[in-house]
C-alpha cells in the first residue's frame, strides 16, 4: 500500500450542515476501495484563486490515507458521480524526512582547527 493525500473541494454552499456527512461518505469510499484513512484535515470554506462560472468558493477537506494503487482509479471514477464533490486531487504523499540533530558547537569548533 502507498500513502496518498486527497484534497477535496466540496460543493456545500448554503448547506454547511452537510459537511460532516459528506466527509464521512468520502472516508467510507476510501475504506471501501481498500484504503485506510490516517488523518482528515477540515480546512473550511475558502475563496477560489480564480472564480469558476458557477462558484467563487468551496469547502476544503484534506485526507491522508494508505491504499493500493488500483484504489485511486476506483475512487476517481466514484467521485465523478458524486454531486457534492466539486473537485478532487490525489497525490502520492511525501515521505517523512528524519529530523537531523544539530552537532554540538564544541565538535564544530574542533573540526575547523
Amino acid at each position: 500500500m502507498k500513502k496518498y493525500e486527497g484534497l477535496f473541494i466540496l460543493d456545500i454552499a448554503g448547506r454547511e450542515d452537510l459537511e460532516k456527512e459528506i466527509v464521512e461518505r468520502i472516508q467510507k469510499a476510501i475504506e471501501h476501495a481498500g484504503g485506510r484513512v490516517e488523518t482528515v484535515q477540515r480546512m473550511g470554506s475558502r475563496p477560489f484563486a480564480r472564480n469558476s462560472r458557477t462558484r467563487s468558493s468551496g469547502y476544503y477537506a484534506n485526507f491522508i490515507f494508505q491504499a493500493p494503487p488500483k484504489a485511486i482509479t476506483e475512487l476517481d471514477a466514484k467521485f465523478h458521480l458524486e454531486t457534492d464533490v466539486f473537485r478532487w486531487q490525489f497525490t502520492e504523499a511525501m515521505p517523512e524526512m528524519p529530523v537531523r540533530e544539530p552537532r554540538a558547537t564544541a565538535e564544530a569548533g574542533a573540526e575547523r582547527e
